[in-house]
């Protein structure tokens, strides 16, 4: 998390290691291209969702399909499904719920040109190498939900040690599923493609930076020409 070792340390509970860093096998500079929208409400926005469409479809058309939807949460995922209909867009769509993992993801290989749209299931453990996956975009930092009984415990003790939960807890734990959800994009020295982010957050929030240090270095972008002139290498 933000290349230190701190919070793995303190998961396990180790006050003293030597610890190193190893240099993907992957070239992000030349593989790959980070994209972050302009423009976007925070994303508690009514909104948001829309505009976060509106901004990826053009994404989406010159990736030619090929892309993976990252959701966190199911909500979220269906109203971009309806979107994606309502604007009869020519490539397949696979939707999480309507069919098994399994044969979602047999699928978008078999198909090469599909957009797939996920929640939490498909952030980590799945590999597509090739061409059928050219573009990974994450609706919102993955932040665990603040209902879940077991982190509201773990929120607890460290603030009553006068620990900083969220810092030491709730971020290095949404970092390291963003991560996770990076990962999906370049699977061989082959692969090729672009990353968005499309959550505000990044630039307009202090810890936006934590999230951005964590990712893989990637040449980064907001003009969406570059994105367009990216994928017209490749594809």
């Amino acid at each position: 998390v933000d290349e230190k070792f701190d919070h793995f340390l303190r998961e396990f509970g180790i006050e003293e290691a030597t610890t190193a860093h190893w240099d993907s096998p992957f070239d992000f500079q030349q593989q790959a291209l980070f994209f972050h929208p302009k423009g976007l409400p925070q994303p508690n926005a009514p909104t948001y969702g829309e505009q976060m469409m509106e901004q990826v479809l053009p994404i989406i058309e010159a990736s030619q399909g090929r892309t993976f939807l990252l959701f966190t949460s199911h909500k979220a995922l269906r109203a971009a499904a309806e979107f994606l209909r309502e604007r009869d867009v020519e490539f397949p769509l696979l939707v999480q719920g309507e069919s098994a993992r399994s044969q979602l993801l047999d699928q978008f290989r078999e198909l090469g040109n599909a957009v797939l749209l996920g929640a939490s299931s498909f952030w980590e453990g799945v590999d597509v190498r090739g061409d059928a996956l050219s573009c990974v975009v994450i609706d919102k930092f993955p932040f665990a939900s603040p209902g879940d009984p077991v982190l509201q415990a773990r929120i607890q003790a460290l603030s009553s040690a006068g620990r900083n939960a969220f810092m030491e807890l709730q971020l290095p734990r949404a970092v390291i599923a963003l991560r996770q959800g990076a990962g999906r994009l370049i699977r061989d020295v082959e692969d090729r493609g672009v990353f968005v982010i499309c959550d505000s957050r990044l630039l307009k929030k202090q810890y936006g930076h934590t999230f951005l240090n964590s990712l893989p270095n990637m040449a980064r972008t907001r003009d969406v020409s570059e994105v367009k002139a990216f994928f017209a290498k490749t594809v």
